[in-house]
């Protein structure tokens, strides 16, 4: 590449999402159209601080020939830079002028410092930031979903129905858990697609503290609900995000030594979720004599490098492009946003920050209609289903899944 030749570099951080390889696509396709270089770099911001980074150019056919593939062409990394040095030569031997970074908002705020850090040392280029997450849960404007969400949570359907017709054709119960470190949007998606008789997220506790003891009675309230109706099979499903959410007490029961991150949390992603949690309900239905049998499945890491369905492939289409506009424009520093009209916006991370200076994650909304009517559709012990319930229990309101979640006011009729 010729070193008077402007280039854009590309870089990705945190974990895989559907969809990153048509961001980096469209991106490349669109800058390689207004004679820039584009240049991608691995490992993420671990290869801005390395003395011998490992870039990659793009010409058209390599950009076009990734566009619907899964993954990432470009090696991610989790690395948040301290106090290592960066290699200002990248930005100066590439002619860089725009820095396109594709995460969470931990990636978009280190791209702010990076380019704040070579603007001191004369060395002036943009950032723009294409946020990223299965999870879904960026307060992005209008409810906008996050790109990746839809194709992971449409992967997660289809192993999801064939579980549940594998306990229609054994007649027995799995426990199911899904990603989501802080909200239920790809548990809620998966079990309300499914039909699921049975599904806990964390947004349910709004009003009373998670425990596990609480999550176990609800997944055995919906067996003895079915069996009360000769329906001797399900499958229930956790987000990852009720084990987040427990106490440090809750946790030490499970008599797991897990490792912690930086930010103080149990690394989850060692172990599996629903293997704890259907072990806690064999041990319960025991305690109780009730005979069922019940399988965990791990909704994990097979969701992130599926291929982008049609929905993200249009917005990342659209998120990439818009990437060229805001920066045709001027703007830096920003993160790229679409809204409901498919129009591009510029957003800043203070657009999202909370007067803390923290960006709260976009919850399920646990009162929309949309929710109360999804666990409607659920099945549960309510307060007519204590006499026939004696059979399996001596104790039927300890199951009843409103009490277990505290919930004070009606749920447009729930179950009533």
């Amino acid at each position: 590449m010729a070193e008077c030749k402007k280039s854009v570099l590309i870089l990705c951080g945190g974990g895989p999402a559907p969809g990153i390889n048509s961001v980096i696509s469209t991106v490349a396709k669109v800058f390689l159209k207004d004679g820039y270089g584009v240049i991608g770099i691995h490992e993420g911001f671990k290869g801005l601080f390395s003395e011998e980074p490992e870039l990659k150019e793009f010409d058209f056919f390599h950009a076009d020939r990734i566009f619907s593939r899964g993954g990432s062409i470009l090696i991610m990394s989790r690395f948040k830079p301290s106090n290592e040095t960066l290699n200002k030569s990248i930005f100066i031997e590439n002619n860089v002028k725009l820095l396109v970074t594709i995460g969470g908002d931990d990636t978009a705020s280190t791209a702010n410092r990076i380019t704040e850090y070579l603007k001191n040392e004369n060395i002036f280029i943009s950032n723009i930031h294409v946020p990223k997450t299965i999870d879904n849960d960026l307060p992005l404007p209008d409810r906008n979903p996050t790109f990746g969400f839809h194709s992971a949570k449409d992967e997660g359907v289809k192993i999801g129905n064939t579980v549940y017709e594998d306990a229609r054709t054994s007649q027995n119960w799995f426990v199911m858990s899904a990603m989501g470190r802080s909200a239920g949007h790809l548990a809620f998606g998966i079990a309300t697609s499914c039909h699921f008789p049975m599904m806990v997220i964390p947004e349910m506790f709004n009003e009373t503290e998670i425990t596990l003891d609480k999550v176990v009675r609800l997944i055995i309230s919906s067996i003895i609900k079915r069996k009360l109706e000769n329906i001797n099979y399900g499958v229930a499903m956790v987000s990852e995000g009720v084990f987040h959410n427990l106490s440090k007490s809750e946790v030490d029961k499970i008599g797991i030594n897990f490792t912690y991150d930086s930010h103080g949390h149990p690394e989850l992603g060692n172990v599996s979720k629903s293997h704890i949690l259907n072990v806690l309900v064999q041990n319960k239905m025991k305690e109780i004599g009730l005979d069922v049998k019940t399988r965990p499945i791990e909704l994990g890491y097979e969701l992130r490098c599926c291929r982008p369905i049609g929905f993200d492939l249009t917005l990342c289409t659209l998120l990439g492009i818009g990437v060229k506009k805001l920066f045709d424009e001027g703007k830096s520093g920003c993160l790229v946003s679409a809204n409901s009209r498919g129009e591009i916006l510029p957003l800043y991370l203070t657009d999202l920050e909370d007067k803390d200076g923290k960006i709260k994650p976009r919850l399920v909304d646990i009162n929309s209609e949309f929710t109360h009517l999804c666990f409607q559709n659920l099945h549960y012990i309510s307060e007519i289903d204590y006499d026939s319930a004696k059979r399996y229990v001596p104790n039927p309101s300890e199951y009843d899944f409103k009490k277990n979640i505290n919930r004070k006011i009606k749920w447009h009729n729930l179950q009533e």
